[in-house]
Parts: C-alpha cells; structure tokens; sequence
C-alpha cells in the first residue's frame, strides 16, 4: 500500500474516531440531561460559593474539543458537517423517545407502582423532553459559534497560537449555551426546573448559569494540553505538515486531494 493510500486511511479513522465521541457525549446528554443534580458547593476563605450541576454536562465540553481538532486538522466544513449530523443525532434520540412510549407495553409492565411512580422508561423520557428543545436550540448555536470563531481567530493568526483559538471559541460559544439551555429549559417546558419555591428564581437560575459554565470553563482550559498534544501527534500521523488541515476526496467534494494551510484560500 503506498504511504498516502495509508495516511487517507488513517485520516478517515481519525475523524471517525472523533465523530464518534461527539455524537455519543451528544445522545449521552440528551438522555441523562437533567435526571440528576449535583451539588459542589465549597467554601473559599469561609465564603460558600455554590455549584450546581446538572449530571447531562458532564460530557459536553468534550464535544467543544472534539470540533476544535476537527477544525484545526480536517477544516471548517468537516467541522460543520459534524455538527448538522449531531443534531440529526438529537432527533434521532427524540423520536426513540417518543416511540418508546407510543408502543403498547408488555403485559407485565406494572401503569404506577407501589409508591405512585410510573416505569422508569417514562421518568427518563419525560426529563429528556424537558430539557431536548432548550439543548438542540442551544446546541446549533454554540456548536457553530464554535467552529465560526475558531477559524476566525485561525485566520486572524495565519494558522498559530491554538491556545487561542482553543480556548477563545470555546469560552464564548459554551457561555451561549449555558444561558441558552438553563432559561429555554425554565421558561420554556412543561415542569421547568427543579427550583426551591422560597428562594429567589432569578438567583438559583444565576447559580445554575454561573456554575455550568465556569465548569465548563475550567475544562476548557484544562483541555488546552490535550490539544496541543493531540494536534502534535496527529499531524505527522495523519501526513500533515505545519499548520495543513486535510483536503482529500474522502472529506470534500473536490477532486483536488492536496491538503491545505491556512495561507491558501478554501472553499468552505
């Protein structure tokens, strides 16, 4: 097999691989969403800072990584691509949903058991449909924000300092998306969310806010290490030189299959 016949297989493993993260974080989320609620409140010199999270985003921030390394190795269109089929993916989810609970049950299935609550199937949907049309509204948004912005700053820079592309796309967009999800998901839904009656709505949403996205935030800089690295070693694994992004028949509708730096001008 000659050395470029390896390399466009590995570069279609690659984004495979990385595809495959960001979609299943993306079906992980909508379907644990908002079923649980974490408290991490500390305290900082005695003063309490409370953090509130809701379980579903703990694998989000992965998906921001995961469309930096896209953009940054296969371009802007592979990248939006990705994101169009992850909201396909949320469809998808919410239609399972709903079939699920179209169909007739099993004869043994028991309506409301001992302690008044429906099967569990049912709890899991109906906290899924809650938070689904606030994360899929919030999840276009961010999710191009993302990657509209990391090219922004990569042409503003001539393809250097990822550090900041990284980062600074991914702190804007996930800011988007947290205030986007936590009010559609409160104004917007049947129940809303689980908020104390006695306490102000407006501060247990800002808690709700704030603690998203400084979560997010701290693993937006954390993954900064990650990238680099990853970016490090797969350029030389995937036949990319310095600052090139993957321009082949497998990934663009071009017959031209040379790669492409940031100094020649694309199609996307």
């Amino acid at each position: 097999m000659r050395q470029e016949e390896i390399y466009q297989v590995r570069r279609q493993r690659v984004f495979l691989v990385l595809s495959g993260i960001f979609l299943g974080s993306l079906a992980m989320l909508n379907i644990v969403g908002i079923t649980r609620f974490l408290d991490l409140t500390f305290y900082v010199f005695g003063l309490k800072i409370p953090v509130t999270l809701a379980v579903g985003i703990l694998p989000y921030p992965v998906t921001f990584l995961c469309t930096d390394l896209i953009s940054e190795l296969y371009g802007r269109k592979r990248a939006a691509d990705m994101v169009w089929v992850g909201f396909l993916v949320n469809v998808w989810v919410v239609f399972i949903l709903w079939l699920g609970g179209a169909l007739p049950g099993a004869s043994t299935e028991v309506a409301i058991d001992a302690a008044g609550r429906r099967p569990l199937f049912f709890e899991i949907q109906e906290y899924a449909f809650l938070i689904v049309g606030g994360s899929m509204v919030a999840y276009l948004c961010a999710q191009f924000c993302d990657v509209h912005l990391f090219h922004f700053w990569k042409r503003l820079t001539k393809g250097k300092h990822l550090w900041l592309r990284n980062n600074g796309s991914t702190l804007v967009s996930q800011l988007i998306d947290t205030v986007a999800v936590i009010l559609i998901a409160h104004f917007f839904s049947k129940n809303g969310l689980p908020l104390d009656p006695d306490k102000g709505m407006w501060a247990q949403l800002i808690v709700m806010i704030a603690s998203g996205y400084v979560f997010k935030l701290l693993v937006a800089l954390v993954d900064t290490g990650p990238a680099y690295l990853a970016v490090k070693l797969l350029r030389p694994y995937l036949g990319l030189k310095q600052y090139e992004e993957v321009y082949s028949k497998e990934f663009s509708d071009s017959s031209d299959t040379t790669p492409l730096s940031d100094e020649q001008p694309t199609s996307t």
